[in-house]
């Protein structure tokens, strides 16, 4: 049994006491982090300041498993801009770059098409039926800054779930076992 007998000799040895102590921190980890999301999304200004890239389809530019840090701001979007958007209809965000932008005269609202540096056509296709173009509240954010293939551990982990359990597991009877 060797490391395995000793970690449950020493969950068995456990204390009440250091028991709520332990739970006590795992709980403030877990709300420091909560904590430092939401501070993120007030700082950038939106709703999720961090995205993994999840597909090629903005290659060579950005590769699949680059995490890319997004800011919203008052400004103007521009063509060759590279934003994040939900399409109505879909759950995951889309990476691309804007291609065109549409001013209406009348309203002042400004519309933009997008497309994947690495496709071949424009994502009207990947729009909600009948929309051709999209509207500021489907951005999500643009791109600022990116950290490359530091997502693959999302990836892996949302593909292979059992990976996500173990490793939830394992830091689960770290943070149990500790003797500090």
């Amino acid at each position: 049994m060797g490391w395995i007998g000793e970690q449950i000799d020493s969950i068995k040895s456990i204390q009440f006491r250091q028991l709520v102590t332990q739970a006590i921190s795992l709980g403030m980890i877990v709300t420091s982090a909560l904590i430092i999301w939401k501070a993120l999304m007030c700082i950038t200004g939106s709703e999720s300041p961090v995205v993994v890239v999840l597909s090629g389809s903005m290659e060579p530019g950005f590769k699949r498993g680059d995490i890319l840090f997004l800011h919203m701001s008052k400004d103007p979007i521009r063509a060759g801009e590279i934003v994040v958007f939900n399409v109505d209809g879909r759950e995951i965000p889309i990476v691309h770059r804007v291609i065109k932008v549409h001013e209406r005269k009348d309203t002042g609202e400004v519309n933009v098409l997008t497309k994947g540096d690495n496709n071949f056509g424009d994502d009207r296709l990947l729009y909600a039926q009948g929309q051709l173009w999209l509207q500021r509240h489907h951005i999500m954010g643009r791109a600022v800054g990116f950290l490359p293939y530091v997502g693959w551990v999302t990836i892996i982990m949302t593909e292979k779930p059992i990976i996500k359990y173990i490793l939830i597991g394992a830091l689960g009877l770290l943070v149990i076992t500790s003797k500090d």
